[in-house]
């Protein structure tokens, strides 16, 4: 246990996963963060040290890895007070060429593992009367594109997952926010395409964290239930 207040964030990779651990630790929090290899995590580490922060493994769609997570950052941290869902999953293709079991993998990772994650929070937080959950989203929890049916139906599902949440868990006083990303995350995968486009194109993963924590500080007389994300550049 420690003295800290304790952040959660399920899904972390180099991008915008990682950035919501900087920003969580830099307001003081300890933070678990959590992705179903932890040598990926510690290497990420190890490469940007973190203070407060602590690798676990657990595969997000999976009942008894989530349900472990919980117990071990409970144990070694505490209870979280803020949970951000942002695993995701997704190859584009046909819905005519679609494996079923590819399509039932990107559901599991996409809603189910949104289900299970925050489902797991609530009750703790609704124990305490307090805490925030925030579940990312994409531009396809509004709009299912050719190909994108893979991306899509998890995304419209953790949306509605969200909306049911919301109205459920507020009057108890948990707030819960789902964050549309409508627009390409900045990597150095997608330099390339900020360089044709022009400063500030692409979504900064720093400038999207700084947004969610300022999401779990709202006081309840004014609370997001969902808001859009876009770079200056992007058509809506």
């Amino acid at each position: 246990m420690n003295g800290k207040p304790v952040a959660m964030v399920v899904g972390v990779g180099p991008g915008l996963g990682f950035a919501l651990v900087e920003r969580f630790a830099r307001a003081g929090m300890a933070v678990a963060m959590a992705a179903r290899q932890a040598g990926r995590l510690e290497q990420l580490l190890a490469e940007r040290p973190v203070d407060g922060a602590r690798a676990y493994a657990c595969d997000a769609a999976d009942r008894a890895q989530v349900d472990r997570l919980f117990e071990q950052v409970q144990t070694e941290l505490g209870t979280p007070e803020l949970v951000t869902l942002n695993a995701g999953s997704f190859q584009p293709g046909s819905v005519l060429d679609i494996d079923p079991s590819e399509f039932e993998r990107c559901w599991r990772i996409g809603c189910f593992a949104g289900f299970l994650v925050g489902k797991a929070a609530a009750r703790l937080m609704v124990r305490d009367g307090r805490g925030t959950i925030l579940f990312t989203g994409a531009t396809a929890s509004l709009r299912g594109s050719a190909n994108f049916a893979n991306l899509a139906v998890p995304k419209f599902g953790l949306r509605a997952l969200a909306q049911s949440m919301a109205r459920e868990l507020g009057p108890k006083g948990v707030h819960v926010a789902h964050v549309i990303i409508d627009g390409q995350i900045f990597s150095e995968r997608y330099q390339h395409l900020e360089a044709q486009r022009g400063p500030d194109s692409l979504l900064r993963p720093e400038a999207i964290a700084e947004t969610y924590y300022q999401l779990h500080l709202q006081p309840r007389s004014a609370w997001t239930h969902e808001l859009d994300l876009r770079p200056w550049v992007e058509k809506f």
